[in-house]
């Protein structure tokens, strides 16, 4: 089996979900290109493992100050080298598409007849999250965005049938590093990638006796008083994520999944305008596993760091199964499916 698996790059949750999966797909014998479009090419980073990958410029959203900016994002629309990018790939030599809310491979599946599933967090909004009804206009706007013949929505609940459990790189249980030599968590994780940097720092430093490490879009480490500021990677981060004893981030969906598993406690501010953060958010609150942030109050760090630590929420990891049900050419009910792996925990 072949199959196209393209992923919304415009953030790294979906970029997460295809490091999660890749190994699986691999270990059933699928071969897998890639295609990731929504983020300018240059600004990928840590891509080693997708091989020679395909991009496209897609569809993505303007952002300033933990705001969506609607009139920017509709000026960057480029409607017509989407068509011609949907015009110009060819699926002829593969069985099947996977679409991680990807629109160019979406709309080029359904245009030439291919089989396609999508495979993200936005197929999930199509449910009444947490008791928190799904706005008819909400499923047409997925279904239209990437429309896929079987839809994949992931959750951090059982309760929903048909969504599974979240896709993420299996976590290793780390050595004791320098800053942590006695054993105990001592610094706060920060990823607010959307946020203006310097109102980030300059409200950390709020709490001096706290020591941060906030990653961003830097060319180098530098520290500010008890700020360390780093450039991304996909090396650190996830150790820092294991060591650390909070994490302050907004409410996407592929980070508080990986806290809620590590049973870091959660600070989240919610890119404003972004519908599928507001659903994370009230899902994260109503389960009593997060605090909202959405002004950058003293005050409010303060109280949440002093709060107790967080139990870890295990959840089981559904990538081989998923991998197995492609392979097997998706016959199996998604119901079916999303019910034997939550079984499976």
């Amino acid at each position: 089996m072949k199959i196209l698996y393209g992923v919304q790059a415009t953030g790294n949750g979906h970029i997460t979900r295809a490091r999660a999966m890749l190994p699986a797909l691999l270990q059933h014998g699928i071969d897998v290109d890639f295609l990731f479009s929504g983020r300018p090419k240059q600004q990928l980073f840590d891509m080693d493992m997708f091989g020679a990958y395909h991009w496209a410029n897609g569809f993505t959203f303007a952002t300033a100050n933990g705001k969506v900016k609607k009139l920017t994002t509709i000026t960057q629309l480029r409607p017509m080298q989407f068509y011609r990018d949907v015009r110009q790939l060819d699926l002829t030599s593969y069985d099947l598409v996977l679409t991680d809310f990807e629109p160019v491979s979406a709309w080029a599946a359904k245009r030439q007849g291919k089989l396609s599933v999508g495979l993200a967090r936005q197929y999930a909004l199509r449910f009444p999250l947490a008791e928190k009804q799904s706005a008819t206009w909400l499923k047409m706007a997925v279904s239209g965005f990437a429309p896929a013949k079987l839809m994949l929505g992931v959750h951090w609940q059982p309760e929903f049938p048909g969504l599974l459990p979240p896709l993420l790189v299996p976590a290793t249980q780390p050595e004791r590093s320098p800053d942590n030599i006695s054993g105990q968590s001592a610094f706060i994780l920060v990823y607010l990638p959307f946020e203006q940097l310097s109102s980030v720092i300059n409200w950390l430093k709020q709490c001096p006796s706290w020591q941060f490490k906030l990653y961003a879009n830097v060319q180098a480490l530098r520290t500010e008083d008890n700020v360390t500021i780093l450039p991304l990677s996909r090396s650190r981060f996830p150790t820092d994520l294991q060591h650390c004893s909070g994490v302050i981030c907004n409410s996407g969906f592929g980070l508080c999944s990986e806290a809620l598993i590590a049973g870091k406690k959660l600070l989240i501010k919610p890119l404003q305008g972004q519908i599928e953060q507001a659903y994370n958010t009230y899902t994260l609150l109503k389960m009593g596993k997060a605090e909202q942030l959405n002004q950058f109050i003293p005050e409010l760090l303060s109280n949440w760091l002093n709060r107790p630590p967080a139990a870890p929420y295990p959840m089981p990891n559904p990538s081989m199964a998923i991998a197995r049900w492609l392979k097997q050419g998706c016959v199996t009910p998604v119901e079916q499916l999303a019910a034997s792996i939550w079984q499976s925990q």
